[in-house]
């Protein structure tokens, strides 16, 4: 009997504990038909190829810098993924892919068994991208206020501002929430340096969604600083369980025929 196949797409990958995560879940839960593959692409192009190569494949996990590209890949999409304009799980049903985000579900989830969500009311999100999109959406469903920053200087976004116009203002006094949601301080990526981490102090909370290497540049300066740090890891298991319901049972959420 064929086993089930389950992955996920991204580049660099070699970093991602999913596969760890998976094979030890199978393990537990005895299950011995089924197998979690790393499949690092390219581009996003040789996504076809790959579902044409791979007998059996079930639903992958989608990790930077994919999570928006693979939306052109899709037949249909859940609404908070549609909502969101990212995309972190696929599931393949008779061929077709339809997409959903468990990551903001995860960040919540890892937020709030951490602090006290109530207590605050802004945030400052560290890149624009998909992973950023998940926790700005994960943040407006608790009516936390944020804006965005990143590395360009010229925007259309209102909400976002370069890391040279933040590094201007005399504290981050402003934000309760610093997110970092771009891949910079992950080993295979530059450490982050475009941040001026003297600015945090004890009030603020630093969630770093990267967790290999374990403590950031950035997380290590915040706390150095006496600021509450939480890394990524505990949303990754959030957001690994969310999509292997996803994969696992009929009744997903609502789906978008895009």
């Amino acid at each position: 009997m064929q086993n089930k196949i389950f992955g996920l797409i991204g580049k660099p990958i070699k970093h991602s504990f999913s596969k760890k995560y998976f094979e030890e879940k199978f393990d537990k839960l005895h299950l011995t038909d089924c197998e979690y593959r790393l499949f690092e692409l390219e581009s996003i192009k040789d996504l076809p190829k790959l579902i044409g190569n791979t007998t059996n494949l079930q639903g992958f996990n989608v990790t930077s810098p994919y999570k928006i590209q693979i939306l052109d890949h899709l037949y249909s999409i859940s609404q908070d993924a549609f909502a969101i304009g990212a995309v972190n799980t696929v599931k393949i049903e008779n061929g077709k892919l339809t997409g959903y985000n468990t990551d903001w579900k995860g960040f919540l989830k890892s937020l709030m068994s951490n602090v006290d969500v109530s207590k605050i009311q802004s945030a400052l999100i560290l890149g624009t991208g998909g992973a950023a999109k998940s926790v700005a959406f994960a943040l407006n469903t608790q009516n936390i206020s944020y804006i965005y920053a990143s590395t360009r200087s010229i925007f259309n976004d209102k909400d976002t501002i370069s890391y040279s116009t933040l590094n201007r203002f005399e504290n981050f006094e402003m934000f309760d929430l610093i997110v970092n949601a771009t891949p910079c301080g992950m080993e295979h990526y530059p450490l982050m340096a475009d941040i001026n981490t003297n600015k945090i102090t004890k009030k603020h909370i630093v969630f770093d969604l990267i967790y290999n290497p374990n403590e950031t540049l950035l997380l290590k300066e915040a706390k150095n600083n006496d600021a509450k740090i939480i890394n990524g890891l505990e949303m990754l298991h959030n957001q690994a369980e969310e999509s292997w319901k996803i994969w696992t049972k009929n009744n997903n959420p609502i789906k978008i025929t895009l």
